[in-house]
Order: C-alpha cells, then structure tokens, then sequence
C-alpha cells in the first residue's frame, strides 16, 4: 500500500557513512554462508536506501534480506567508517511490523518470556518433556531445565551490586546465577538478586522489532531494579541492550541506569584483585558471544578473569557469529545451522592442535546453540567456581 508519508524512518546521515568498500563482508555470518549481497551489511544499506522514498513499498526479497540478519554487529568492528549498522538494522525490523508479522513460534515465545508466571508454566511443561526424552538436543533450550524453575527471589541489598537473572535464564539455567554469586562471594562481594519480579530486560523484543513491548518492559526493569550500586549481567545479550537503555528510551532516569550497568566479568576484574596465577591444568576455549565483543567491546574480562586457572585458547574467527542470535537460530534454522558449522570449523581447527577442551561462552543462547552441536559448552563463570574451589581446597 503506497502512502504519503514513509513506511521507514532511517537516519539519512547513517546511510550514507557506507561507502560500500566492503570490508565488512568476510565478517558477516550471512554473507559468508550465502555469498549473496542482499546477506551482507552493504547489500542490507543499498536496499534500506530504496525507503528513503515515499513511494516505497517493500517485496518479499527485500523484507527476507531484513528479517535474515542476525544483528551480530561484527561489521561494525571491521567497518572502517564506523557506520551504526546496530542502529540502521534495529529501526529496520521496528518499522517492518508495519508490513510483516513475525513467525508465530517467535511471537508466542516472546509473549511467554515477557511474563514470569506464564514462563513459569512453559518452564514445568518442557522440563517435564525433557524427563521422558523430548527437547534434550534443542538449538534453542537447553537441557536439564529444572521442573520446578528456579529459586531465586528478588531481594536487595542497599549500595551493593544487584545480579540481574532475567527471564529465560531465570527459569533454565539457573546454575549460572548460582556460579556468579559463589564467585562473588569468593571476592568478597554481597550482592543482591533482581529475580522474578524485575523479569525479562527486553532484548529478545527489541531486536524482533517490538519497540513498543520492549519500552514498556525497560521501564518496569528500572522502576523495579534499586536506584543505586551496580547492575551486574552475565549474559552478553542482556548486559547490551541494559547498557543500550539511556539511547533507547532517551531519558534521564534511563541514562543513569545505564552507566550502572556491568558485564560482570568486566566489574569484577576492575574492582576485585586478581589472584596470582595458579598452577594451569586445563585449557579452554574461549568463544566470545557477538553482543559481549562488537557491541560491548568487554570480551577481554572473560580471559582476564579465567587467566589465573587455566590456559585460555583463542579461536582463529575473529570473533565470528555462531548462529544463535537470540530469536534468530528459531526464526532462521536453516541459516543458524549453516552459520553454525563455520563456528564448528574454527573450533575444530582448534582441537586438531591442542585435542578436545571445553569450551566457554558468556551467553546462553550461544551456549545452548553450541551444545546442540556437540560440544562441551560452559558459561565462564561455571569453569571458574570450580577452579575457585580447587584453590580454596588447597588454602
């Protein structure tokens, strides 16, 4: 339907910072399994240029081209002219509500994490399936949910870091929350815990180009979240769009929140003396999740914070995207999976050097993509307590 007024509203100064040199293609997940320039960051700018035209009206291609960008941002690291691929592709997918609605597996699971108590049930439905055998090698749940979900109330303590839980890994892994507060506790660090009643920080809706669903969520988690001390994340996707809170509402309240917000692997490192290095008896892998490295730029914390217990070991990718991407690895399996296998082979080069390992990521989706896979996937913070113990085992 041709209108007066745009159906899109991109910034016309972001456009043009492309100059189109391609730099950024060897960097883009799409791109790379396709090699077609509808999939690549250049390609996606040349056809957002197509609705600064009132007359615009969007086909199929160009919304596929869209909708298949796992918004990864690693060509924004690579990009030379520093174009703000994160902000161009967002307004994209907000405005295309307008023409398209999401996959209904994508729409209900969004619906579901945005309210704890209906995610409560879900969560009592699959992990009661994964007790007789269904769902244990999903791409997008991981396995040994816990029936009954987690039992992390909010409390707060005043001053002091508050641990924020989320929503999904709230209810699905709640073994990561308990490894990030034993090992703040290791550095003498009280911490309180934003639990069920904060709920979920929008990420997932934001990104699926629900703005409207996500403000009304980053608003309860402000007014929810204290007023004061730290915001600690241990999740890359949620720890993002936190930091993204200022930019994206654009008030005041929502600009200090912000600059509360950690990766906790980042606070704990500027804040807490390391110890010395240990005696090394593993080497682990070290996968950095896209919204902890190109957006976050806080992957260094992880090997900082790892480095006194064990060998960290670097893949060869540059950082390239696994394939989870949040909603992405449901909406977009096919291209997920196939994304997933140059991940494989980096990791595969690696094992054919130092032998099998584990591998850490600091995100979950990352961690359960990898998984379904094969591989051996922790969160950084689950390694680390363990290594924790050994050392406290040996005074």
């Amino acid at each position: 339907m041709k209108t007066e007024e745009k159906l899109f509203s991109l910034n016309p100064e972001d456009l043009n910072a492309c100059v189109s040199c391609g730099l950024c293609l060897p960097y883009c997940p799409t791109y790379r399994v396709t090699g077609d320039e509808r999939m690549s960051p250049r390609g996606r700018i040349s056809l957002m240029r197509m609705s600064e035209h009132t007359d615009f009206t969007p086909t199929l291609e160009w919304i596929n081209s869209m909708d298949t960008c796992v918004q990864c941002r690693g060509c924004e690291t690579a990009c030379p002219s520093s174009v703000p691929f994160g902000d161009l592709i967002s307004d994209t997918k907000k405005d295309l509500e307008k023409v398209r609605k999401l996959p209904i597996m994508v729409r209900s699971g969004l619906f579901v994490i945005a309210r704890p108590s209906l995610l409560k049930v879900v969560t009592f439905f699959i992990a009661s399936l994964q007790k007789v055998g269904l769902f244990k090698n999903s791409t997008y749940i991981p396995s040994g949910i816990p029936v009954f979900g987690n039992k992390f109330s909010t409390h707060f303590s005043s001053g002091s870091p508050t641990l924020f839980t989320g929503c999904v890994m709230n209810a699905w892994t709640p073994w990561v929350h308990k490894a990030a507060l034993k090992t703040l506790k290791f550095f003498g660090v009280t911490s309180g815990v934003s639990g069920n009643k904060v709920g979920c920080c929008g990420a997932l809706h934001e990104h699926s180009g629900l703005r409207r669903d996500f403000r009304k969520m980053a608003e309860k988690v402000i007014e929810m979240m204290p007023d004061s001390g730290p915001v600690l994340v241990n999740s890359a996707g949620c720890g993002a769009i936190l930091k993204d809170y200022g930019t994206l509402l654009g008030t005041d309240e929502a600009k200090q929140f912000s600059e509360r917000v950690f990766d906790i692997h980042e606070w704990l490192v500027i804040n807490c003396q390391m110890p010395e290095k240990r005696n090394i008896k593993e080497k682990i892998i070290v996968q950095d999740p896209c919204h902890l490295r190109h957006v976050q730029n806080s992957h260094h914390y992880v090997r900082d914070l790892l480095n006194p217990f064990v060998e960290i070991v670097e893949l060869s990718d540059e950082g390239l995207c696994c394939g989870a991407g949040g909603v992405f690895s449901l909406a977009q399996n096919k291209l997920a999976t196939e994304i997933r296998e140059l991940k494989t082979d980096s990791l595969n080069a690696v094992f054919e050097e130092i032998g099998e390992a584990r591998i850490v990521s600091a995100n979950p989706g990352c961690v359960t993509h990898l998984q379904a896979k094969g591989f051996e996937m922790k969160h950084p913070l689950e390694v680390l307590v363990e290594h924790l113990s050994e050392a406290d085992a040996q005074g």
